[in-house]
């Protein structure tokens, strides 16, 4: 499907990804204008493949800037984005199987940017000229899902399946399971939860609850609903702790994250349900 949104043309692939815990799209910026939208954090990281001209443009919250193919890891707070003739696949990973396909833990990547030829090598520059080649959205979705299945496949240390289970149990509560909780279904301490899941994960089990939590409420407040609401069942002691919350995660207001251009662009290209040709 191709739509524009927000300075961007967006393509998503016709069916989800036989890889669990992956999400693809596709984004190609329009004509000659430079896009420049700030993305929120989200519970998951996120590979920008690049198969265009222009260089992608990464500044983090910590003011690095990375270019070119990216491997960004938990936010603390919004990413800038911005480039001109801009053409790249956005994969969209969950922490359980990053290890895997990055051949470092999440916890590794200090919740920055990191330039995907420190971790590939010469593989990154590969990836990028197979994409460029590539004559459709169609080949490039399916030229990234075979590079993630093999890296996964070939991978030595994979999660643990009780940390994998922890990670699954605290999305599916939408970060509302109590750390306690989950410690004791899985039989390890509170302790010992907290070093595995965070060597692991990336986060500390509680921090990727909030994360969770926050995400949630973050597409709420896009679609238009008001904070109070989204407060009351989302798992916060009151309206005031979702804005806090949501300006520790992002250094704005609850309204001008809900009007943001990247949440626009998100409810396009991870929108759930199928999608059109990706020609």
């Amino acid at each position: 499907m191709h739509e524009t949104v927000a300075g961007w043309d967006v393509a998503r692939p016709t069916v989800p990804s036989r890889l669990p815990g992956v999400d693809l799209a596709g984004f190609r910026s329009r004509g000659a204008e430079p896009v420049d939208v700030r993305v929120v954090p989200h519970p998951a990281l996120s590979l920008a493949l690049e198969c265009g001209n222009g260089p992608l443009v990464v500044d983090t919250a910590t003011g690095r800037r990375q270019r070119g193919n990216l491997a960004v890891g938990f936010m603390d707070g919004t990413l800038r984005v911005r480039g001109t003739g801009v053409e790249c696949v956005q994969v969209r990973l969950s922490p359980v199987l990053a290890q895997a396909v990055l051949g470092v833990s999440p916890a590794e990547l200090d919740r920055g940017a990191v330039a995907l030829d420190e971790l590939w090598g010469g593989d990154a520059e590969r990836v990028r000229q197979r994409l460029a080649d590539a004559g459709s959205w169609r080949e490039r979705f399916a030229l990234t899902e075979a590079l993630l299945a093999a890296r996964a496949h070939a991978a030595r240390f994979p999660v643990e399946p009780q940390v994998a289970r922890v990670w699954d149990r605290i999305v599916g509560s939408r970060g509302r399971a109590r750390v306690e909780e989950l410690a004791a279904e899985v039989g390890w301490t509170r302790k010992r939860l907290w070093s595995r899941f965070r060597s692991q994960i990336g986060l500390p089990p509680k921090r990727a609850a909030t994360l969770v939590r926050f995400d949630r409420a973050a597409h709420r407040l896009a679609a238009g609903e008001e904070a109070a609401a989204v407060a009351a069942d989302g798992g916060y002691a009151d309206q005031s702790h979702l804005c806090r919350e949501v300006r520790e995660f992002t250094g704005a207001t609850a309204s001008a994250v809900a009007g943001g251009e990247w949440l626009a662009v998100d409810g396009l290209a991870w929108a759930k349900g199928p999608a059109a040709s990706a020609s």
